[in-house]
This record gives C-alpha cells, structure tokens and sequence, in this order.
C-alpha cells in the first residue's frame, strides 16, 4: 500500500509496532538521510564520470545502513541492522586524496554553479552537511549512540561530494570562480 493512514495523527510505526512522534529527532535524521539519498539518486543521472557514479551510488547503499541502523536504536533490542564496513571512512579517505592529487584544489572556496555536474554535486554536499547535523542531533538525545564510524562516515561523505564536484568542473574544462567579497 502506498498509504495507511497511520501516521495522520503525527506519529509513524518504526516497523515493531512502537509509535513515534513524527517529530522525534529519530525521524528527522532518517529524513534527512532519505532526502540526500533521492538527491544522490538525482545527481546520479546527471552528466558525470562513471567514477562518480559508482562512488553515488556505494554511498547511497551506505545511507540505507545508516538509516537502518537509527531505526534499530529506536526499535529497541531484538533487532539488527547491517553494520557499516569498517573501512567505509578509508575507502571515502582514499578517494579523496586521489582526487586531491588529481584536481590540485587551492584552498579557497568556490562559487558553485561552473558547470551543471558540480553545481549538483556542490548541492548534494550541502544537504549532506545538513543531514549529518541532523543524525548528530539525534545521536546526542538518544541514550543507544550510533556507531562512531557512522558519523565519520557521514562527514568523510561531504568531502568525497566536494572533491567529486571539482573533478567534474576539471573534467568539463571549467575554471571555477571564487568570491570575491566585493
């Protein structure tokens, strides 16, 4: 079913039969991952780099263990979630520093919008750091904490979405401008 009434009152199932305000910190931060996730998704079919993709579309899997493993916490005991591999934050550290060596990025910061591939990748960045606050919030309300890798996974994501933004304006010729605080 694509609806069932459930949640009109405010609140939502967690999948055990436990309701939960739909305000609750957990909802917001699994929110926020579905939203950079369809944003992932979107930017995933815009004109990029088949390395881009990939590395879109292994973050997006990732995102689903993490939303998974909040849902846990709020579920109580008796249920699992996949855990986040952990080299997850290594793997996203590797790719940056390549792409690091690669573009040579100076260290001032950029007016997105140079080429279409980065704009997009620059606004999924954006959204990441906002979803990251927003699982940050909720792992300090709740008394089960996340995994510590999960929260510098999330970080590390917002760097790898940045870099990949630079590696697409390279890629397209672009010389990407940068404020001039006029």
């Amino acid at each position: 079913m694509f609806y069932t009434r459930k949640g009109d009152k405010g609140v939502c199932d967690m999948g055990s039969g436990k309701r939960v305000p739909k305000t609750d910190a957990a909802i917001a931060a699994v929110g926020a991952l579905d939203e950079l996730n369809s944003l992932l998704g979107l930017v995933r079919n815009q004109h990029l780099s088949v390395r881009a993709k990939k590395e879109l579309l292994d973050a997006q899997e990732k995102l689903f263990i993490i939303q998974a493993q909040i849902a846990v916490i709020m579920m109580g005991d008796g249920y699992k979630a996949p855990p986040l591999s952990k080299d997850a934050v290594q793997k996203l550290e590797t790719i940056v520093d390549a792409l690091e060596r690669e573009v040579k990025p100076g260290k001032h910061f950029i007016i997105p919008g140079s080429c279409e591939s980065a704009a997009w990748l620059d606004y999924a960045r954006a959204i990441a750091r906002r979803t990251e606050l927003s699982v940050l919030m909720f792992n300090g309300k709740s008394k089960k904490k996340l995994n510590l890798l999960v929260l510098a996974y999330l970080n590390r994501l917002s760097s790898l979405l940045y870099a990949l933004a630079r590696a697409e304006a390279k890629r397209a010729g672009k010389k990407e401008a940068h404020p001039s605080y006029k």
